[in-house]
């Protein structure tokens, strides 16, 4: 029965790590100390503290543009973060998506 309810159970398993994975909300209620934060709350954390940055007085033209280039970078930088370790553990899942669709599929 286990062989036959492997591309369940992957499915199953990928759903529960990107819940978990993506969950700050758990953290911002139970974990008070700033060192064992989980990593989504520390990016939350950077993401706000760059915009409390750009909400100050500018000085000029060229520099508030700089300041919004490096606030993008910043941004684009945690989505890569935080996505990253999705986006390498999907291609060895994905043969189970396939085999799981192939198995109810009807021949004839």
């Amino acid at each position: 029965m286990i062989p036959l309810s492997s591309a369940i159970i992957a499915v199953l398993g990928l759903y529960y790590f990107v819940g978990h994975w993506n969950d700050y909300f758990t953290g911002l209620i139970y974990i008070r100390t700033d060192t064992k934060q989980p990593l989504q709350m520390v990016l939350q954390n950077i993401l706000l503290a760059n915009q409390t940055q750009q909400g100050g007085a500018g000085n000029g033209g060229q520099s508030a543009l700089q300041q919004q280039q490096l606030a993008d970078q910043i941004k684009y930088g945690v989505i890569i973060v935080s996505t990253a370790p999705l986006l390498i553990l999907y291609p060895f899942l994905q043969k189970y998506f396939n085999k799981g669709v192939m198995i109810g599929a009807v021949k004839g």
